[in-house]
């Protein structure tokens, strides 16, 4: 048995016994990094990843060229750094589109909100709902800049119709940590609006999203006029 083994394995009886409770972020770090580096001391690793990333969060989100920087971090450590969290989002998401119609802002807001936790670039997202609020599809339109995407009209409606929603909701981040709508997001927001009432399908809401927080149009009274308002 290796220096290194003891440790381990005391490690691995602790997690058994007790889950993460009490482990310090670093620890829990260091115990995943066990599964993908069989021998020697990872301790050090777990220490220099929270020190470059500055938190567990910070780690999972960082991008893998990123973390084969750091000494004893190959291709394969980073894959699985950017893996786990990635495995727990879909999971959160699948849970989100099971258990709750997307029928009040609360809901549409928490499943918006767990949707763009891993975007670092401004995207577009499409959601399409049946005539009681139930997930149909939710598409990503598309990718831009930090700070610009562009809106595929057609596709909206072309998604909408390959579902057979009865209305759709819009969503989009800005990654500037800024919720309020820009001139684009208005002018953008009204050609969808159009364009999806010629196939008899309502924009239900244009929602945007900025780190823990968003905004809804329908809400603010911008699609008044323009298809039932989400209820508060």
């Amino acid at each position: 048995m290796g220096i290194h083994d003891g440790h381990r394995e005391r490690m691995r009886r602790r997690f058994l016994e007790n889950d993460l409770d009490g482990f310090a972020d670093h620890e829990a770090l260091e115990l995943l990094l066990y599964y993908v580096i069989p021998r020697g001391d990872v301790n050090p690793i777990a220490h220099a990843l929270m020190d470059r990333f500055g938190s567990l969060s910070g780690v999972f989100s960082a991008p893998a060229e990123l973390l084969v920087q750091v000494e004893g971090v190959g291709e394969r450590t980073a894959m699985l750094l950017r893996l786990v969290p990635q495995i727990a989002r879909k999971a959160r998401l699948s849970d989100l589109k099971r258990e709750l119609a997307l029928n009040t802002r609360e809901q549409v807001g928490a499943y918006l909100l767990e949707l763009f936790s891993r975007e670092r670039n401004e995207a577009v997202y499409q959601i399409c709902l049946d005539g009681k609020g139930k997930l149909l599809a939710c598409r990503r339109l598309g990718e831009g800049s930090a700070t610009a995407v562009t809106l595929d009209v057609r596709s909206v409606v072309q998604n909408a119709i390959l579902c057979s929603a009865s209305s759709v909701i819009l969503a989009h981040n800005h990654p500037s940590g800024v919720a309020l709508p820009s001139k684009e997001d208005q002018a953008a927001t009204l050609r969808v609006r159009e364009a999806l009432a010629t196939v008899d399908v309502r924009l239900e809401d244009h929602i945007i999203v900025a780190d823990h927080d968003f905004i809804s149009f329908s809400e603010s009274g911008f699609l008044s006029g323009g298809g039932r308002l989400l209820p508060p």
